[in-house]
């Protein structure tokens, strides 16, 4: 388990520093290197002088805001028609309205919530190219975002052109990474083919129709993005998507690479690479807590197997013996880290201290995060860290030379409050409610639990399921898909905003009474401004969820 533990974590971090070079010479080049100007030829070639003209932050926003919105009617449009399609060798028919809007809501806004199993409701046409193309647009749309806000904070009046960093992203980084992965899962057993659902006979004379496709290519690009969609309704617990301890490994890997890439990325385009160490040194040590506190609190038995002569084996309910209990935990804790969402076991059959684990992940929202978002969520919690020191020693707060202000703490509080308000408010309204309450499979604080992480999941765009709930109805399908939305695009335009105000100013001097951000004393600050103000958001919930349903499990 020591070894899984250190190949999950420590092999990314490691390839992270090299592949935070490259991302930044592919999506942030050197202005008058002939690398820079083949691909500004290439790009107007594709779009014209729309796609490579420098755009301050409120035109960076408004195009990808409209890009957004086409990707969405698209995608709406694919999922309407698909009974009437190519690839479709299986014949799948129509989706219902309301899982059509969530279902494009989830992918578009890099979540990947399935109410579906995919290879019972989606044709290959709907999967390739509706779902497996957001996956790719929806990950570079984080990444582009990011690049902005490090244009602008590195001082720039301009943040680049968000069409531009888009197709950089795609092209350059995201497909031929998949790609390499793809091939890598190939041979590691994943399949990879265009023909229809397979039908065995088995050695009883039945009949069974065994689901399969283009596999290997949707698994490369959900975990490299951080979608977490599958193909199948199991997800990474299906033996199609993941078949073996070498693939379980590959695709943890795959989950954090980028969003660990993306801070050095973040670092050498602001210029700030002490910074960047210290951002990096403080999500990794919030998740080696996560990770390790997973895999101890999930090596004890389950509660119903208390006293009985297996209950000294760890908690195997609801896992795949493949991989165990340990790479499941560990796999919850990764996936839930990121914004990645994928699955390789059941997290509805975690104990309930376990599943804890996953939830402070996607409440935190800061710990690597989505590939770019998760990053820029942590610049709120940098800039309220700036500015209660500044406030401490009675001097106006700065970051990167520019000072923090009363609008641009307006904008940091109002993200900060984004989060949570999205999560208890629908949370207590399903949860009082015959919405939620009618659809929930088991009663009391476990219940509760699986309608906070549903919210949770959606608010944090993570898209993993605790199970256990009807959610393929109209009211969770409508509710989750406007949390996902707002979830997705709010905390990407305060930031911008916030870093926007941050660039219009003049540099201030740097003195002997700078507060330095560079520094292990700031990382600290920043450790305890997430810690402290997230546990005095979702406390409360945790009490009622899964730490009540500990109690309850130990009493009885």
């Amino acid at each position: 388990m020591l070894l899984l533990f250190l190949l999950v974590l420590i092999v990314p971090a490691l390839l992270s520093w090299p592949l935070g070079l490259a991302m930044t010479r592919l999506i942030d080049p050197a202005g008058e290197s002939g690398y820079s100007r083949c691909s500004a030829r290439f790009f107007s070639k594709i779009g014209g002088e729309a796609v490579i003209e420098e755009q301050e932050w409120k035109r960076y926003l408004l195009s990808m805001m409209i890009f957004n919105v086409l990707m969405f009617a698209f995608v709406a449009i694919v999922l309407a028609m698909q009974q009437w399609l190519p690839l479709n060798p299986d014949g799948k028919g129509a989706l219902e309205a309301s899982l059509i809007f969530n279902t494009v809501a989830s992918f578009v806004t890099n979540t990947n919530l399935q109410h579906y199993s995919g290879e019972v409701s989606m044709s290959y046409f709907s999967q390739l190219f509706g779902l497996m193309w957001l996956q790719f647009v929806s990950a570079a749309t984080g990444v582009s975002a990011l690049a902005a806000l490090a244009r602008a904070l590195g001082g720039k009046k301009t943040v680049g052109n968000y069409y531009s960093d888009l197709m950089r992203t795609t092209f350059f980084v995201l497909l031929p990474l998949a790609l390499f992965v793809a091939l890598l899962l190939v041979a590691g057993g994943v399949p990879m083919t265009m023909e229809g659902a397979a039908v065995a006979h088995t050695l009883e004379h039945a009949t069974q129709t065994i689901a399969r496709g283009p596999v290997a290519a949707m698994e490369a690009i959900k975990q490299l993005g951080t979608n977490g969609g599958g193909w199948f309704g199991p997800n990474s617990a299906h033996p199609f998507e993941n078949p073996s301890f070498f693939t379980n490994i590959l695709e943890c890997i795959s989950i954090v690479l980028i969003p660990m890439a993306t801070v050095w990325m973040f670092g050498r385009i602001t210029g700030r690479m002490r910074d960047a160490v210290v951002i990096f040194s403080v999500m990794m040590a919030l998740l080696v807590f996560k990770a390790g506190a997973a895999v101890w609190f999930e090596g004890a038995p389950a509660i119903a197997l208390s006293s009985l002569p297996v209950d000294v084996v760890s908690n195997l309910e609801g896992k795949e013996l493949r991989f165990g209990s340990g790479a499941g935990a560990l796999w919850a804790a990764v996936t839930t880290a990121t914004s990645n969402g994928s699955v390789n076991c059941m997290h509805d059959s975690l104990n309930p201290l376990t599943g804890l684990v996953p939830l402070v992940g996607m409440w935190l929202n800061v710990v690597f995060g989505g590939v770019g978002v998760g990053l820029i969520n942590m610049f709120v919690f940098i800039i309220v860290g700036v500015f209660i020191c500044g406030m401490m020693v009675g001097r106006t707060p700065e970051y990167f030379g520019r000072k923090v202000e009363t609008p641009e703490m307006t904008l940091a509080l109002l993200t900060l409050l984004v989060h949570p308000a999205l999560i208890l408010g629908s949370t207590a309204l399903f949860a009082a409610t015959p919405l939620g309450a009618a659809t929930v499979g088991n009663p009391g604080a476990h219940g509760f639990t699986e309608i906070l992480y549903e919210f949770s999941s959606s608010a944090a765009n993570n898209g993993s399921g605790f199970a256990g709930l009807g959610n393929s109805s109209i009211p969770w399908n409508i509710a989750t898909g406007i949390v996902m939305l707002l979830g997705r695009y709010i905390p990407i335009i305060l930031p911008l905003a916030i870093a926007g105000s941050l660039a219009a100013k003049k540099p201030v001097p740097v003195t002997a009474g700078t507060f330095r951000t560079d520094t292990l004393l700031f990382g600290i600050i920043i450790l305890g401004s997430v810690v402290f103000i997230s546990a005095l958001l979702f406390l409360p919930v945790a009490v009622l969820g899964p730490v009540a349903d500990h109690l309850t499990a130990i009493i009885h």
